[in-house]
């Protein structure tokens, strides 16, 4: 329970209680709705037996009318009351039937004691009987009375005797007990309905508790979660709808763990490289003599060159924050020959090098070239920095298998083999005792543009021997001759 806005107390019904209420509910709507129409049904059939009963013992009656003896003379029937008397004793009633006789409106004759329904006994009955006994009509009527209950009757008129008296011969059938057959099996549907409703219930909880499980379980872990902990994740069996949104969930608790933990490293990172820059331009202003021209100048001239790193490590931070958006990259299509022919025209001016193309893929793909266009830079930059006047620094590109490969490679020191992975991890440096500047954010930067396109970063390099730096990318939207793929190496 709870308490609404209004002050009261509002009772929170859960998930289970009302999918096994729906269930309960057009279960018993579907019993009630088929027994009550099987019940009606079956209660027209029951009236409408009776009245084939009753119209074959009126036929049955017109027959004798017309063929019958009295076994005393031998000779055609002279009255009335004879004529019943002798009917009744040739007739038996079947079970929950009356037979009754009347002359001018009194009771004559009827059968036995043995008979289910005793018509002479009820004197609302005979009176009503004797009312209407002057009609000729033959039809099956119902008359409900207080000692019998509802009947089924017909007053058969028995007239032409040479006594001129006015004779009726009633058939009649207890409704009420024809049907309490019905009414005895639609008893019994009713307590095995019951009992199949509390079957499908008991079913209904506990399949329903196995279904809602994970839903428990995500409601459960999504209470134990916090920006210090994503660990928790839902146990998952089955492979239901339900088990389906639970792993989801799952997965979207690894991606947020995996953007919070980068979130943290890179917040680490960031303020640990940051923190130098500020604690060099803080001792340098406070130990610059504000009255040395001199030494203003030199200060002044360090601080910018500080702030100038700082401002280019918080742009490859923002840019590395932005890899993880969707929109970071725009493939559009693009010529790998003149995106090779481009990138080596820019890099060229960077520096004293034996520049090279070792292939031009012609081909065209989609991809960003924007972007990557910047990777490629950036690995250019990197050779620059290690390498000498009169080593060479080459780009190419080629499709190899449902890859497209581009690459740059260089002569110049080399990356050691434990040095090759973690290179790419943000403000990791091959070899930091070289005087190398840079933020170690550059390889970083790569991998999130590779992966942007999801595609991948390699290196392939030993000490010494150079380096090749490979960005591979999946084929999309090719436009490439067959002659010109190449197989995968």
């Amino acid at each position: 329970m709870r308490d609404d806005a209004t002050g009261g107390v509002r009772v929170r019904v859960g998930v289970r209680t009302r999918v096994l209420a729906a269930v309960l509910g057009v279960a018993a709507i579907g019993m009630l709705v088929a027994g009550v129409t099987s019940y009606l049904v079956q209660r027209e059939r029951v009236d409408a037996s009776i009245d084939d009963r009753l119209a074959q013992e009126v036929e049955e009656l017109r027959e004798f009318a017309v063929t019958g003896i009295d076994p005393e003379t031998g000779d055609a029937f002279t009255t009335a009351s004879r004529f019943l008397e002798v009917l009744l004793e040739r007739n038996v009633p079947d079970r929950n039937e009356g037979l009754l006789a009347m002359v001018d409106g009194e009771v004559a004759w009827w059968p036995g004691a043995d008979v289910d329904v005793q018509l002479h006994e009820d004197d609302e009955f005979v009176a009503a009987v004797a009312e209407a006994g002057n009609s000729t009509a033959v039809r099956p009527r119902t008359l409900s009375t207080e000692q019998l209950g509802s009947l089924r009757y017909v007053a058969v008129p028995v007239t032409g005797f040479e006594d001129q008296s006015q004779g009726a011969y009633v058939i009649a059938y207890s409704r009420d007990l024809e049907q309490a057959s019905v009414v005895g099996a639609y008893q019994t549907f009713a307590m095995v309905a019951t009992a199949s409703l509390a079957v499908v219930g008991a079913v209904g909880w506990v399949v329903a508790s196995r279904l809602l499980r994970p839903i428990s379980a995500l409601r459960d872990t999504a209470q134990r979660i916090n920006d210090t902990d994503l660990s928790g994740r839902i146990p998952v069996t089955g492979s239901d709808d339900v088990s389906a949104l639970a792993r989801t969930f799952n997965a979207m608790l690894d991606r947020l763990e995996a953007a919070f933990a980068g979130q943290r490293d890179a917040l680490d990172d960031a303020g640990h490289e940051l923190r130098t820059p500020i604690t060099i331009i803080r001792g340098h202003l406070e130990l610059m003599d504000s009255a040395d021209p001199a030494d203003v100048a030199e200060v002044r001239s360090l601080v910018l060159d500080e702030l100038d790193r700082m401002h280019r490590m918080v742009d490859d931070l923002v840019m590395l924050a932005k890899a993880k958006r969707p929109d970071f990259v725009h493939p559009r299509p693009v010529e790998l020959d003149l995106l090779v022919d481009d990138v080596i025209d820019k890099a060229s001016a960077l520096a004293d090098r034996q520049w090279r193309v070792d292939a031009r893929g012609s081909a065209t793909v989609d991809l960003d070239q924007q972007r990557i266009t910047q990777a490629l830079l950036q690995l250019i930059s990197n050779a620059v920095k290690f390498t000498e006047p009169g080593d060479t620094i080459a780009v190419g590109s080629q499709v190899a298998g449902d890859e497209v490969r581009l690459w740059v490679r260089d002569t110049g020191t080399g990356i050691a083999p434990e040095d090759a992975e973690r290179i790419f991890d943000r403000f990791t440096r091959g070899d930091v005792g070289r005087g190398v500047e840079g933020s170690g954010l550059g390889l970083a930067i790569v991998r999130a543009i590779a992966e942007a396109h999801r595609g991948r970063v390699t290196v392939d390099s030993r000490l010494g021997g150079g380096a090749v730096f490979i960005i591979s990318l999946p084929l999309v939207g090719a436009d490439v001759p067959d002659d010109l793929v190449e197989e995968e190496a």
